[in-house]
């Protein structure tokens, strides 16, 4: 089988999703899943829909058209804000998106009455991640505007946190979201429907004691897709951290000094007699680099350690043990290298563990792995 790849577990992806799903719903809570990580890979957007996630949100418009030409109809948003160049795309094939300018929202009105539609808005308010967001003291402004700009409509408002500044949200933060809902409605007059309070890191809080308030969306994709918190890198409990796994050959295994004696060019060094390090090691090359992934988010497996990548190497040291040429070694991956290798086109993916999409069952050969991460 093609190598590198990513080895995709439909179930597990479908059981944190179902775990989600039903935790939050006793919160009042709704899921929206994030596509992004996997480039709206349609069976892995179908394992999230098969755990009851009801929509979801993707960057990308190749993305988006991806899951709707695979028959993803339900409902879908833009999670960016839209570029002014595909204003009728994001119409076409988004039921809402995110925003921050009216400069965008009213483009996306024109293209909306253009396709004779109507487009849900959804602002963003600046709660302290410093990334995307109006200022708190504006939002009742945007709102009055977004409401009085025809073929769009507000559908409510949403925050974004730990995504710049890795730092989760305080229940004192998402207190503040629900007031800024409540605001919003008092001034403006039409009925906030959705509070969307972030993401994955705000898992911590959701699941709490804490009241919601008038939260009751989240945006999730790491915590579906890999199980863990994106401020801690921590597994979270009662989810699967092994859906995902990157799969890559040996092309090189040598027992090799753990430094090589090296010549100064600094001529009062030059009498300086180098003495040669014989602790020999297994030096390992992987056919996987910095072109597929993010090489320093991969978890290597017990005992082994690494030591560099460069575009199409991984160098790791596997101890004692040379590792044998044409094997190959399964991979942890956190998001960063999960989202770099689904993108990367010279990485397969290859999924299992439920019927896909097409309905054609997957028959996933035999490897000799070394070990499971």
């Amino acid at each position: 089988m093609t190598s590198p790849r990513v080895e995709i577990d439909l179930g597990k992806i479908q059981a944190n999703a179902r775990y989600l799903v039903r935790r939050l719903g006793t919160r009042g809570i709704s899921v929206t899943g994030v596509t992004k990580a996997v480039c709206g890979h349609p069976d892995i957007v179908g394992a999230m829909l098969d755990g009851g996630v009801t929509s979801l949100a993707d960057a990308r418009i190749a993305n988006l058209f991806r899951m709707r030409t695979a028959g993803i109809t339900c409902p879908i948003s833009m999670i960016r804000a839209p570029l002014l160049n595909e204003m009728e795309d994001v119409v076409r094939w988004c039921d809402a998106s995110y925003n921050t300018e009216m400069d965008t929202i009213l483009e996306l009105g024109a293209a909306a009455q253009k396709l004779i539609t109507s487009h849900d808005v959804i602002l963003m308010i600046e709660m302290g991640d410093m990334r995307e967001g109006i200022l708190p003291e504006n939002i009742n402004d945007y709102a009055a505007r977004v409401i009085a700009t025809p073929g769009v409509t507000l559908k409510g408002i949403a925050a974004n946190f730990a995504c710049m500044r890795n730092v989760a949200p305080t229940d004192r933060d998402l207190a503040r979201l629900s007031r800024l809902a409540t605001q919003v409605e008092g001034a403006c007059g039409p009925i906030i429907e959705l509070v969307s309070g972030g993401g994955s890191a705000n898992l911590t809080w959701a699941l709490g004691q804490g009241s919601t308030g008038r939260v009751n969306n989240l945006r999730l994709g790491e915590a579906i897709l890999l199980g863990t918190d994106p401020v801690t890198g921590q597994p979270i409990t009662g989810l699967h951290t092994d859906a995902f796994a990157l799969i890559a050959e040996v092309i090189e295994t040598r027992l090799k000094p753990s430094s090589l004696p090296t010549r100064s060019i600094a001529p009062e060094l030059g009498m300086l007699k180098l003495v040669r390090n014989d602790d020999l090691r297994a030096r390992t090359i992987l056919a996987v680099g910095q072109q597929d992934t993010d090489t320093s988010g991969l978890a290597l497996p017990s005992g082994y350690r690494f030591i560099g990548a460069t575009s199409d190497h991984t160098v790791i040291d596997t101890a004692k043990s040379a590792v044998p040429v044409g094997s190959e070694m399964k991979i942890g991956m956190n998001y960063s290298a999960l989202m770099r290798a689904m993108s990367a086109p010279d990485v397969a993916k290859t999924v299992y563990g439920k019927q896909k999409m097409n309905g054609s069952a997957d028959n996933r050969e035999a490897h000799p792995f070394l070990t499971l991460v």
